[in-house]
């Protein structure tokens, strides 16, 4: 691994060019560093642009464990299998194992991958040339007068950007959670188990207060990490108010915390949307692939990496033909269709009232494990989307129903191509009909809302997205005693066993079994 020295104080007149690289990546996080390696494993000389030298990264990341890539399943910190949510008094068994990465060993394995033909360089980029004619050199420049030139670009500067300006339909739409590392005298969440969501509010949050849930670990012992997390608003919820939130809940429950550790502030946009093309490739959080609903994106960035850069090893010498390719790998017809409808879900759970996105998760986790697990997917085909939409309205509240047909008239563009994209496979047995007139009446309500503008978008906010990872043991103790637990074994079982399958013929069945009903 080379290593080039750090930055150097600005000069008056720009510095020699370093050696010319195949493709530069500017951001030092899991998404950049592993677009680099995929890159460099691939035979071509990558160039990583970061403000600092190879370093852990800071959050510790959570996946759900099929959907990380085999050799990332090697640098997992832990698995629970034990996973649940509350979305009411007891808990629903998610059944579906969730992984906690080791970050420093994900480092590691992917700096060992790439080898001599990645280099790590520290400084930061501010712009960068446009071509002057066809096929000519790119060339960035950096705040001590760097100039690197090379073939293509990648930004992979998080959320924000660097030289890509990511936008956000509407205003930036954030999800912001604060947590705590601490022990506790009473455990304030399940022994041994990892709770996804809990949905329960404490006495003292009003009935109209923006709602939150709590996402908790045994780190064992008497040691657990809870996080108090604001789903999506717009604007975002404060670190003051999530702090308070997640005290109250800690307090109400008699189990406030003994000894804090350590605290952790989130806050992201949601709604990134998918960028146009371009001379520069956004990649990862810049390049729109945080999740819209549950905000994930490093899966999805370690899955995406390989196949783009197998497009621009396919395209080079040609450097803009491999930019292209590169963007036609990454966001292909069927997905820029998938990342629209994505948004119009988004922006319905932005309409619902406080009491509203409980009552969605409790009808989505209703349904099937094959459907959720598709919908929380990052390369879900439009009309998987489009009929686990349909399925969740169908078992949704009036006050949910509403706010999603007020989404969908929103963007009767999106919805119409969508319920045309499902329409249009005969393979597929619609169970549900809708009655026009209702959905008309609802439309003209004088209740429906327009989107709000963003009134607190702080860049310096902003951060990489990721939850906080922590040890624990599996322990099913707390369930609803009413589960069929031999069915919820075998469910766990199945998706266990998924994790032996090839990645593609996994995907396959899952989409086959969809289309089949």
């Amino acid at each position: 691994m080379q290593h080039d020295t750090a930055a150097r104080p600005p000069e008056a007149t720009p510095t020699k060019d370093s050696p010319m690289t195949d493709v530069l990546v500017i951001g030092g996080g899991p998404a950049g560093v592993a677009l680099a390696t995929e890159l460099a494993v691939r035979g071509l000389q990558v160039r990583l642009v970061a403000p600092h030298p190879p370093q852990r990264f800071a959050p510790t990341y959570g996946a759900w464990l099929d959907e990380l890539p085999a050799w990332a399943r090697a640098c997992t910190a832990d698995v629970w299998a034990d996973v649940r949510a509350y979305t009411g008094p007891k808990a629903t068994a998610l059944t579906r194992p969730y992984a906690l990465l080791d970050n420093a060993a994900l480092l590691n394995s992917m700096l060992a991958r790439a080898g001599k033909r990645l280099t790590w360089t520290q400084g930061t980029v501010i712009r960068a040339d446009s071509r002057p004619s066809p096929g000519a050199l790119l060339l960035a420049h950096g705040t001590a007068g760097e100039r690197w030139p090379a073939r293509v670009i990648v930004d992979a500067g998080g959320h924000g950007g660097t030289l890509t300006r990511p936008t956000h339909p509407g205003g930036a739409a954030l999800q912001t959670a604060y947590g705590i590392t601490a022990t506790f005298a009473h455990p304030p969440s399940a022994p041994g188990a990892m709770v996804w969501m809990d949905w329960r509010q404490p006495p003292s949050v009003s009935l109209d207060a923006a709602p939150t849930f709590l996402y908790a670990m045994h780190l064992g012992g008497q040691r657990y990490f809870v996080q108090e997390t604001s789903l999506v608003a717009r604007p975002g919820l404060t670190r003051t108010e999530l702090e308070a939130r997640l005290h109250a809940r800690l307090n109400a429950a008699g189990t406030p915390p003994s000894n804090i550790e350590f605290t952790e502030w989130v806050a992201f946009p949601m709604n990134t949307a998918a960028p146009e093309p371009g001379p520069v490739l956004a990649f990862g959080a810049a390049g729109g692939l945080v999740h819209p609903v549950s905000g994930f994106q490093v899966s999805g960035a370690l899955a995406d990496a390989p196949r783009v850069a197998q497009a621009i090893a396919n395209a080079l010498p040609d450097a803009e033909a491999a930019t292209r390719a590169a963007w036609h790998a990454l966001w292909p017809p069927e997905r820029r269709a998938a990342r629209e409808l994505g948004l119009m879900g988004l922006d319905a759970l932005l309409r619902l009232p406080a009491d509203g996105l409980p009552a969605f998760f409790h009808s989505f986790f209703r349904l099937s494990a094959v459907h959720w697990h598709a919908f929380l997917a990052p390369r879900t085909p439009t009309p998987t989307l489009a009929r686990t939409m349909l399925r969740v309205f169908a078992h949704a509240p009036n006050s949910v129903r509403l706010r999603l047909v007020e989404a969908a008239v929103a963007a009767s563009g999106v919805s119409l191509r969508a319920l045309g994209s499902v329409l249009s496979q005969p393979s597929i047995n619609m169970a549900l009909t809708f009655s026009p007139t209702g959905l008309h009446a609802h439309a003209s309500g004088s209740g429906m809302t327009q989107p709000e503008q963003s009134q607190r978008e702080d860049q310096h906010e902003i951060v990489e997205d990721g939850m906080q990872g922590a040890t624990g043991s599996a322990d099913a103790n707390g369930l609803d005693p009413n589960v069929d637990r031999e069915e919820k074994l075998a469910e766990l079982r199945e998706n266990l066993a998924d994790m032996t399958h090839d990645e593609g013929q996994k995907l396959e069945e899952a989409k086959t079994e969809i289309a089949s009903e």
